[in-house]
């Protein structure tokens, strides 16, 4: 058996959570095949049965493979209570995992988390001091500046 690495993304229980759903959402596509040549793939897996995974799946338009630990340890045998990110090394019969993160340790690999980051207002969560998003005229001397209401720029 050749030699793998595998990008596991784990969801812990059946439910749709918000954060799985949007950070599958910026899964682009076409990584896979980039993956694939250098012997690496990502998956993911969820608690919840096949089944309902497929219809999600379908329903969101993800490409991504998804399989379910449905009714096996998995989730449990790699201590997983939330939303995890394992890598696996396959070498033979034998698995290893050679990294690991949770919770705010995955927004890395988010694109969209990544360029909101670069902004002035930043993500706007709830918990954060941003200021409304409800701001939308700004002073921008020397440039033009385009806002969400406004497309064609103002000086």
């Amino acid at each position: 058996m050749q030699e793998g690495r595998f990008w596991v993304l784990a969801f812990a229980d059946h439910r749709r959570c918000g954060g799985c759903a949007t950070f599958t959402d910026n899964l682009d596509n076409q990584s896979q095949p980039h993956l694939n040549a250098r012997h690496t793939r990502l998956i993911l897996m969820a608690r919840a049965p096949q089944p309902e995974i497929e219809v999600l799946r379908k329903r969101m338009g993800w490409s991504v493979p998804w399989y379910s630990s449905y009714g096996t340890s998995f989730n449990d045998d790699m201590g997983l209570t939330s939303f995890g990110l394992s890598v696996l090394l396959r070498d033979g019969d034998e698995v290893f995992r050679s990294y690991f993160t949770t919770a705010r340790g995955v927004d890395r690999l988010r694109l969209d988390f990544n360029l909101l980051d670069l902004t002035p207002y930043g993500r706007q969560e709830q918990w954060e001091d941003s200021p409304r998003a409800g701001r939308r005229t700004r002073r921008c001397p020397g440039f033009a500046c385009t806002t969400s209401t406004d497309r064609k720029g103002t000086r």
